[in-house]
């Protein structure tokens, strides 16, 4: 099992820029695909960013161009880099496993608003 935990949300101004991490416990992170997902008030969940164990990346077309997901394997550790936010941005956002899904953290708010 790989327990998860979010951080570095907040408020900032449309334009502005964020930059998440998820911590993640347990040996098998480093052979798993990992992704962002977010969800907004009332919507479902999305998967807007994911990573495989070697480096690879793919992302939702709303977000492509603006966010960047890392890895750090040896700090067992994913990051998003978010830059040019907008307000339909905002989400609480979510690090999990992109094809195995453990048990979901508690998220990280992200609000986009002037």
């Amino acid at each position: 099992q790989v327990q998860l935990v979010e951080s570095g949300g907040g408020l900032v101004q449309p334009g502005g820029s964020l930059r998440l991490s998820c911590a993640a416990s347990g040996s098998l992170f480093r052979f798993k695909v990992m992704g962002w997902y977010r969800q907004p008030l009332g919507k479902q969940r999305e998967l807007v960013a994911h990573i495989t164990s070697d480096g690879r990346t793919n992302y939702a077309d709303s977000v492509k161009g603006r966010f960047t997901i890392s890895r750090d394997n040896a700090k067992n550790a994913v990051y998003l880099q978010m830059n040019s936010l907008k307000p339909e941005d905002t989400a609480v956002y979510y690090c999990n496993g992109a094809q195995t899904i453990w048990a979901w953290g508690q998220g990280t708010q992200v609000t986009v608003s002037s």
